[in-house]
């Protein structure tokens, strides 16, 4: 009697268990397909994610690195010493009016809201960034829009910076502040719009920059080559020999920038993923390439291998590779990396001295030349037959290096005749060249009134 109620209240248990889990599972189904439900998978789809945020928090950090000290300290060593103060003040000063102008204006320029359409008012002085607004990623991710706000702002800041490796010891720091005012404006933004931005014209066209061969390395590269002319030669050059003063802090300055090349290059995919680990690695066999390749190339043009040599091949592996980062297995960065640095050597070797212009430090023979190998190259190793991460069902080499080709002609168009009116209104204001008693005596003297060395 006993087992037959026990038996009795356990299938009405069962039965009660059964028609509960029933209920429960009709009401999930019922929220889950609730307004209420959408909107709470809105908003935690729209949380940061902490690594790929804290990632991105250190590759902002690692590139403003890359500007101070590493650039400040690869320019000024190779300046005479009479004007190390000088460089290094004009790469400080252009990187702190960099963040200010991205801040006030350029954010809301280059990643304007409703699509990001260019001059958008929307976003002019952050208006509407929170702690609590995102910005989207490659992926359904988010990170922090502050964190994607400042990512960027270092990439507007280092873009100036380099220009100023064409110009230095004869260039005002006042014209350099009013140069980079206008620049930013008509030309970094504009050209980082159209080929970052959603409805942006390159970005439309399908165009692969993974971290800045056309805005960053071309930009400035086309650039500097402009100014430098209008400017015009360093007073005695090329009669007199002008020497790096200091190859130790060149040095210092190229193992700085290829460390802080990693935020530039993996940090670009906005991820702490597959893709920014295949970046990483790239940026490591194409610099070590192109390093390398400088050394050979000077060896076959009869001369010494030299650490001078080194850190320009370095350098010009770096450029080459930022945007095939993202896109290019490694032995195809490898193999672009070589390329570019053989390139860029005859372009500073033979090129510019047989032209005669005054690009002091290199800035076009290397920026701009190995960014435009890397810019087209990209094209190619991005090819899946090359282990390139391409789509094998879509992609077509030539008609993805064709694209590139049309990015790489709008960015030197874009940036050479931006330039050149900038710079005829900079010096029809302020103008560009120190007097020839500063140039003389040096810039850290006459300009700032202070020495680098007692």
């Amino acid at each position: 009697m006993i087992r037959t109620l026990l038996r009795g209240s356990g299938a009405a248990l069962v039965t009660g268990l059964a028609a509960t889990a029933a209920f429960a599972q009709e009401t999930a189904d019922a929220v889950a397909g609730s307004p209420i439900a959408a909107a709470t998978a809105e908003t935690a789809a729209a949380v940061p994610n902490p690594g790929n945020n804290a990632w991105m928090m250190t590759s902002t950090i690692l590139v403003l690195m890359m500007i101070l000290p590493g650039l400040a300290l690869f320019y000024g060593g190779l300046t005479r010493s009479k004007n190390m103060l000088s460089t290094m003040t004009q790469i400080g000063g252009a990187t702190a009016l960099a963040m200010l102008v991205w801040v006030m204006w350029g954010y809301g320029t280059a990643f304007g809201p409703e699509g990001n359409a260019f001059f958008s008012w929307g976003k002019y002085f952050l208006s509407g960034v929170t702690s609590d607004s995102t910005a989207a990623t490659f992926s359904d991710e988010v990170i922090s829009e502050y964190v994607f706000a400042s990512f960027q702002m270092t990439f507007a800041a280092i873009t100036l910076a380099l220009i100023l490796g064409a110009t230095v010891e004869r260039l005002k720091f006042s014209a350099v502040m009013l140069f980079g005012i206008i620049w930013l404006t008509v030309v970094y933004f504009p050209i980082a719009h159209m080929v970052w931005a959603e409805g942006g014209l390159l970005f439309d066209m399908g165009a692969l920059d993974f971290a800045g061969g056309t805005v960053v390395h071309i930009n400035a590269g086309v650039s500097a080559l402009v100014l430098s002319m209008l400017l015009g030669k360093r007073r005695g050059y090329p009669a007199e020999p002008m020497p790096p003063h200091s190859l130790t802090l060149t040095m210092v300055g190229t193992g700085l920038l290829w460390v802080g090349w990693f935020g530039f290059n993996a940090g670009s995919e906005l991820e702490a993923d597959g893709t920014a680990g295949l970046a990483m690695i790239n940026t490591f066999v194409a610099t070590a390439a192109a390093g390398l390749g400088w050394m050979l190339m000077e060896k076959f043009s009869g001369h010494k291998g030299s650490a001078l040599g080194w850190c320009s091949g370095i350098i010009a592996g770096l450029v080459a590779v930022t945007p095939a980062a993202g896109n290019s297995g490694p032995f195809g960065a490898i193999v672009l990396g070589f390329i570019a640095s053989a390139v860029a050597f005859f372009a500073v070797a033979k090129l510019k001295p047989k032209l005669g212009y005054d690009d002091a430090l290199d800035v076009f023979g290397i920026h701009g030349v190995a960014g435009i190998v890397g810019a087209i190259g990209t094209g190619i190793v991005y090819s899946p037959a090359l282990g390139g991460p391409g789509d094998p069902a879509d992609y077509s080499m030539g008609g993805q290096v064709m694209t590139q080709i049309i990015a790489v002609i709008v960015a030197i168009v874009w940036a050479a005749v931006g330039t050149l009116i900038i710079g005829f209104i900079v010096k029809a204001l302020t103008g560009l060249r120190v007097s020839e008693e500063v140039e003389v005596e040096g810039l850290d003297i006459g300009e700032h009134g202070e020495r680098a060395y007692n």
